[in-house]
Order: structure tokens, then C-alpha cells, then sequence
């Protein structure tokens, strides 16, 4: 191996590249997304493990007071090496588990009545969003930037 090959593998370059196949949505109450990742590579490549979570990006507040905490819901992993060769595609079948945080508001939303319009106008008023992603991250063996992909889903 030369020495421009050790540079491009530490680099990521022609190395391990990872999609994301799920579905759009999922369902809060089931708590679980079943999917696949497709992994490919343009050099022979050592996985040393995957990583898959489900994470929310949880935004409130407007303008210069906006904060954003990323938020994990689940994980899974494939602890298992493998080897992927140039050209070659492997899919590998997942199952993630999650479980769904609920702020103040979204508790008082879900009492209905008085104390719903109460969390519904509270929610308002913090300007409160959620976005939910699916990531997943490979360890590459002779990789110093290891690949990954984060994909959107909307929870039902």
C-alpha cells in the first residue's frame, strides 16, 4: 500500500460509504424503526463496528435566545467486524428501538381541556420544534474520519 493509499484511507477518501434505508415515518406508539444500511466502498475497507441512534433536535426560543439540545431516543449496534472489498455492496438489517421524551408541554397538550390549551399556548409561546433522525456511523479500522449519515423521519 502506498503511501498516498494510508493518506486517502485516513481521510475517508475512497473508502466506506453508508445509505440510510428507512422509512419516512414511525410510529411513536410502536417504538421501533426497522431498516437497512447499504455500505459501500471503493477500496477494500476493515469495519470494526456500526452505530445506529435515533436522536431528536429539540429547538426552543426565537432569534438570538434559540437553543438546540440533540436528544438520544435509542441506540443499536453491530459490534461484529467485517470486511467490505472495492466495488463491493453489503446491506446490513436493522432494528431500533426508541422511546419518545415529552417536554411539560407535551404533557399538558395530551390532558385536553383547560390544562391542553394551556400546554398548546405554552408550547407557542417557546417556540418548541422537534426534528428526529435517523444516524448511523461506521468505525473503518484505518480510517482517522470515520463515515456517517444522518437521515430525517417524522414520528406519527
Amino acid at each position: 500500500m502506498g503511501f498516498l493509499q494510508t493518506i486517502k484511507n485516513k481521510l475517508g477518501i475512497g473508502g466506506v460509504k453508508i445509505a440510510i434505508q428507512a422509512p419516512g415515518q414511525a410510529s411513536k406508539t410502536e417504538g421501533k424503526v426497522e431498516g437497512k444500511l447499504i455500505l459501500t466502498s471503493k477500496s477494500d475497507q476493515e469495519v470494526v463496528s456500526i452505530e445506529i441512534k435515533m436522536v431528536e433536535d429539540y429547538t426552543t426560543g426565537r432569534g438570538d435566545d434559540k437553543k438546540t439540545k440533540t436528544l438520544t431516543l435509542g441506540e443499536t449496534h453491530v459490534r461484529q467486524g467485517f470486511s467490505i472489498r472495492a466495488g463491493e455492496t453489503k446491506e446490513i438489517a436493522f432494528s431500533l428501538p426508541f422511546s419518545v421524551l415529552k417536554s411539560d408541554s407535551d404533557v399538558l397538550k395530551e390532558k385536553g381541556g383547560a390544562l391542553g390549551a394551556l400546554g398548546k399556548m405554552s408550547s407557542f409561546a417557546n417556540n418548541e420544534k422537534s426534528e428526529y433522525f435517523i444516524e448511523a456511523s461506521v468505525d473503518v479500522k484505518s480510517a482517522a474520519l470515520d463515515p456517517s449519515e444522518r437521515k430525517e423521519i417524522r414520528l406519527v
